[in-house]
């Protein structure tokens, strides 16, 4: 009997150390190497654009493809866009067709080997470009009747964002941005958008909020 008690003894604590073995392992997250591939974009996706491609491999394995730089949230967090190969095959075709559409920005762990997409209010992914400071990203944003440009500033890990205002109306005879990518001062910790008509939106951050910076005031400065 105490015989079949130590047996039970060991067998739980080797399945314990395997356990924790298993849960301590770290993960090799790395991004590939790059490959040119061409997308089309515009309204009527006749504008050929070639990006630089890398696929995201978790252990060895492919998780997401990517492309555009990677922003370093912390030694651990970092961020970066994603783009995806759809199936553009009609229904009445027999040959298969792939196409890349880009896609909004993924959150990478590099402990825990978890990569999830970043939820952006109003994040455009053929218009909008982000620009990162710290764990915040401003960027020009399509409002959800897809008239308006508007000016977002959010930060990871709140559902809202902080800053959501429209900046004017959207050119549809252009499948550019709609207005050139934000700009960030450290201190204070400011915003600039410019739209595409030269005039300028500054924001002053303030953790939770936001306040609107005149020429006023940068004159006082």
């Amino acid at each position: 009997m105490r015989l079949r008690l130590r047996l039970i003894a060991a067998s739980g604590l080797v399945l314990y150390a395997m356990v924790a073995s298993a849960a301590s392992k770290p993960h090799i997250v790395i991004l590939g190497k790059t490959t040119s591939v061409k997308i089309f974009a515009g309204p009527d996706e006749d504008k050929p654009l070639e990006l630089k491609v890398r696929p995201l491999y978790v252990d060895g394995k492919l998780k997401e493809y990517t492309f555009g730089a990677a922003h370093e949230i912390t030694d651990r967090l970092y961020v970066v866009r994603r783009i995806v190969r759809i199936n553009d095959t009609l229904p009445d075709e027999t040959a298969p067709r792939w196409t890349w559409q880009r896609g909004g920005w993924l959150i990478v762990d590099r402990v825990s080997g978890h990569a999830s997409l970043v939820n952006l209010p109003d994040f455009d992914p053929d218009s909008s470009t982000g620009t990162w400071f710290r764990d915040y990203v401003a960027y020009c944003g399509l409002s959800d009747d897809g008239r308006k440009i508007v000016a977002v500033v959010a930060q990871l890990g709140h559902r809202k964002p902080l800053l959501k205002k429209p900046l004017g109306e959207v050119n549809t005879n252009t499948s550019d941005a709609w207005c050139p990518a934000p700009t960030w001062q450290r201190h204070p910790m400011r915003v600039i958008f410019v739209q595409t008509s030269g005039e300028k939106f500054n924001y002053e951050i303030h953790r939770r909020s936001v306040e609107v910076v005149t020429d006023d005031d940068d004159d006082s400065e």
